[in-house]
């Protein structure tokens, strides 16, 4: 048990310095750019308020999933999470739908080239791709 707490001790402190070292970057892109400086304490507090941000993001994700009854964060989980943002919101709600026709691109490309190759899926295979289309309308 003490060993699964230090290990958990131990990557959480990797992820905070991960966070620490990318806002630290920012900042310094940005003091480049503006002509303005931050202080170690204000990338430090940066850096905390980001890493707890982003686990009450997780959290919030987990509801959102629990809540609709499934175990995998999807998308529209992704889409609740950022509804109050609205810049944020249509950022992620278009490249969601850039996904979905790269997907759905993906797919037909897959559908051409084994028609073409003379292979066909079997009728349990089939049912199953068009049971996926149809939830996904």
């Amino acid at each position: 048990m003490a060993e699964d707490d230090a290990q958990r001790l131990s990557h959480t402190q990797r992820l905070k310095a991960a966070v620490h070292y990318t806002v630290g970057s920012l900042c310094q892109e940005i003091a480049e750019d503006k002509q303005v400086n931050f202080s170690k304490q204000a990338i430090a507090a940066i850096s905390e308020v980001t890493f707890r941000q982003c686990e009450t993001f997780a959290k919030d994700l987990e509801m959102f999933a629990r809540h609709g009854k499934r175990s995998t964060i999807n998308m529209d989980d992704v889409k609740l999470l950022s509804r109050r943002s609205r810049s944020l919101y249509a950022h992620i709600s278009s490249y969601s739908n850039e996904i979905a026709a790269s997907n759905q691109e993906q797919k037909e490309k897959r559908k051409k080239k084994s028609v073409s190759t003379g292979k066909r899926h079997s009728g349990g295979d089939s049912a199953v791709a068009e049971g996926e289309d149809h939830n996904m309308e």
